[in-house]
């Protein structure tokens, strides 16, 4: 069904140093926009950030320092991407709550009040999301056919979470995944330690995913003003970095994971003093 439009709205896609709307920057920004008579008009450019991309960053979405550093920075294509999508709605995956505001961050440091007040802002993954419920209800119905009674009783959720778990060993049988790095696998196998790897999102230190690991095995800080670095570099570098999650709102089991890795920081650093 083609859209119904009385003026053009453009679909855009962000790819950033991070996720960080107020402190990380474009790397590519791609618009499509659709004109009320069905015309479509594809803008798709990288853009030098200024800043370093961040090795886990570009792993996922394959664009490098090297890759951008001869591009424009946004500053100076903020001109044309704003009479670009001048006099549209916008439209996003997940761009209500990341690439719209990011967005309208580069062009408020490009000196370029670009306002979304009059705009239309449809985002598709909340339509997902709302229409394809992720509640263990919206799951005992898709994968087992059945209604959930008694739901939120813990012993009624219990059990439908196990006849689910069990569907989803029949319904994924042989199925394929594909990473976001492009490997194909079947990862959703009668095995306990394969569901186990699966199941999670990031390799985490803690239980919580404030520590994480990364590609090479290290723990890594994982929210605020350090993602992204290493743990052992803050701790040795600035150690009232420690001092401060201890006295923090953190769970006790995170205490206890960055005591470890405290120890192990200090241990390390005096090593290298022989």
């Amino acid at each position: 069904m083609e859209l119904n439009l009385k003026r053009p709205i453009a679909f855009l896609d962000l790819e950033t140093t991070g996720i960080k709307v107020a402190s990380d920057r474009i790397v590519e920004i791609s618009i499509v926009k659709i004109h009320p008579d069905g015309k479509k008009e594809i803008k798709t450019r990288r853009v030098n950030p200024e800043m370093h991309i961040p090795e886990e960053t570009s792993a996922i979405h394959g664009i490098y320092d090297e890759d951008v550093k001869d591009e424009p920075t946004f500053r100076q294509l903020a001109k044309g991407l704003y009479q670009f999508l001048n006099n549209c709605d916008l439209a996003g995956y997940n761009s209500n709550r990341f690439d719209i505001p990011l967005l309208v961050e580069e062009f408020l440091r490009a000196d370029i009040d670009f306002d979304i007040e009059n705009r239309k802002r449809i985002d598709v993954q909340n339509i997902f999301h709302k229409m394809e419920q992720r509640t263990l209800v919206a799951a005992y119905k898709y994968y087992c056919g059945k209604d959930l009674e008694n739901a939120h009783s813990a012993e009624a959720d219990t059990i439908a979470t196990y006849e689910v778990l069990k569907a989803q060993l029949d319904r994924y049988k042989g199925v394929e995944f594909k990473d976001k790095s492009g490997q194909v696998s079947i990862p959703v196998v009668n095995d306990i330690n394969a569901l186990a790897e699966f199941s999670e999102v990031n390799k985490s230190a803690d239980l919580i995913g404030f520590i994480i690991y990364n590609d090479q095995g290290e723990e890594i800080i994982n929210f605020g003003k350090h993602k992204g670095k290493l743990v052992s570099e803050i701790f040795n570098t600035e150690s009232s970095y420690y001092d401060w999650m201890m006295k923090g709102d953190f769970p006790l089991s995170t205490k206890k994971v960055i005591t470890k890795l405290k120890l192990k920081s200090s241990n390390l650093g005096n090593m290298k003093l022989f």
